[in-house]
């Protein structure tokens, strides 16, 4: 363990905390401007869509090679390296001319990016003595999961008051801040030359990984198995993924070293971090959809109404940091399951009439949940592993958050899809002339009879998003359970 000396820790910290922001936000940031940018551009819905696809595949793609990159190189050279390299083709996504030149410099994006949160946790962990690690993720929780909070409501800000452009822009402050500080006070250390890359291994990794995240986020754009590259994108990464388990345990040297899945805590971390993924993380993003196309929330309003969720966050994690070396772990992670569940539960309940205070303070509840999940899930899944194992353990730790994300808001949109239909359907079945309550109707109104069209569409889409608030919550329930099967922390 190389640990800083206490008065640089503070500003490294900062420094490790704005290069994470700065990723984070980065995945979400460009959501809302899409339109804005697809005229711009002179796109097509088609092509515009590869904006978000090719950053969000880059970067699960590549993520798994961050051990071997620090290994190879060192963690300040690649930390350095890594942070300068995003904000400088940040600054040419800025600067694009045609689609052509953004998508090719949002897949540089994303393998730049795909290092930088693993690499920050890895760090964190080296920089501070064990009995900190606890609280310093508290604190790196909490950029973490108010990045995908603040991206969209940045995002809308900037496109609606400068230009779609300067949602790249952004990262010019953020990654040159972060990397004086990076550059100045890191200390060296991780390096092991005589490490060699597994080049089959990765191969088949990076395919399996990419070809999955592929098709989960262009499965519901393309009604999922009913299209031929859905069919291919899921084929090629069930194969590529069973032929690197072949390769992973007949090489003498593979891409990923078996022995740290020895460690039980950090395996079965791998399995409630996938879960939280797929029950916490999508809600954030089914609830922009939900407050402006549904309730009509503009995007400055919808920032609002979802900022109480960071505030949870905050609240959370700062009493995590308080508790999280009195009290069992799992104890507080099962605290953090029930305070989720129980805002998903409210949220079942809501209404077209539901007001922005209930809303906000739903968001509070929840946002704590996740401040009391992220820091103890973080701390326990490494607080057993071996530190030559903490940078490839970081990686596929992250990973599976995302991918856990992924799939949830791919089931979420899916179901959302299906239960509106379906809905619809049932809803239009009441909507006949025999109906008493219609009987104020103008028989023959064009007018009246789009008005009663959009309000079916609206509670068909309105009862889609109950039942998949519903979904989520069983999730979530479903979850706790797993918590069992973590060892209790060391308490100090």
């Amino acid at each position: 363990m190389t640990e800083a000396r206490p008065r640089a820790r503070f500003t490294l910290t900062l420094a490790i905390m704005l290069s994470t922001i700065m990723q984070v936000i980065d995945m979400t940031i460009v959501n809302v401007s899409l339109p804005h940018m697809q005229g711009s551009l002179s796109a097509t819905q088609e092509q515009i869509s590869w904006v978000l696809t090719s950053y969000i595949v880059a970067a699960a793609a590549f993520m798994p090679a961050t051990g071997f990159l620090t290994a190879r190189f060192g963690r300040k050279r690649l930390f350095v390296a890594l942070v300068a390299g995003f904000t400088v083709v940040s600054m040419a996504c800025g600067a694009a001319r045609n689609i052509e030149e953004m998508v090719a410099f949002r897949v540089l994006q994303g393998m730049m990016g795909a290092g930088l949160v693993p690499l920050c946790q890895a760090v964190l962990f080296d920089i501070y003595p064990r009995e900190r690690h606890g609280q310093v993720m508290a604190l790196w929780s909490f950029g973490v999961v108010i990045g995908p909070i603040i991206g969209p409501v940045l995002g809308g800000w900037l496109t609606e008051h400068y230009d779609w452009r300067w949602c790249f822009y952004i990262n010019l402050p953020l990654g040159a801040l972060a990397l004086w500080g990076i550059a100045a006070l890191l200390p060296e250390g991780g390096r092991d030359p005589e490490r060699r890359l597994d080049a089959i291994g990765f191969g088949l990794l990076c395919l399996a990984i990419g070809a999955l995240q592929w098709m989960l986020d262009r499965g519901e754009l393309l009604d999922w198995f009913d299209s031929g590259e859905i069919v291919a994108a899921g084929t090629i990464s069930a194969l590529a993924f069973v032929m690197f388990l072949g390769h992973l345990f007949t090489s003498p040297r593979p891409f990923l070293d078996l022995a740290m899945f020895r460690d039980r805590n950090f395996s079965a971390s791998l399995a409630v971090v996938f879960s939280l993924g797929i029950a916490l993380l999508a809600t954030i993003s089914l609830l922009p959809p939900f407050l402006q196309h549904l309730l009509g929330f503009p995007v400055l309003e919808t920032g609002w109404a979802m900022a109480p969720r960071g505030a949870g966050t905050m609240l959370g994690s700062a009493i995590i940091g308080r508790l999280i070396t009195r009290v069992d772990t799992r104890m507080l992670l099962a605290i953090g399951f029930a305070l989720s569940t129980l805002s998903l539960w409210d949220m079942m309940l809501w209404s077209e009439q539901v007001d922005f205070w209930r809303i906000a303070s739903t968001g509070f509840l929840q946002g704590m949940g996740l401040g009391f999940l992220f820091a103890p899930l973080s701390s326990i899944a490494f607080s057993t592993l071996e530190p030559r194992h903490r940078a490839d353990g970081a990686a596929l730790y992250s990973l599976m958050r995302n991918l856990g994300s992924s799939v949830g808001v791919a089931l979420v949109v899916s179901q959302f899809s299906q239960q509106s239909q379906i809905h619809r359907a049932h809803l239009a079945t009441h909507v006949t002339p025999f109906n008493r309550a219609l009987e104020s109707q103008p028989a023959g109104d064009a007018n009246a009879l789009a008005l009663l069209d959009l309000a079916v569409n609206r509670q068909a889409a309105m009862l889609a998003y109950l039942t998949d608030f519903q979904w989520l919550m069983a999730a979530s329930l479903a979850a706790i359970p797993l918590v069992l099967l973590l060892r209790p922390a060391e308490r100090r």
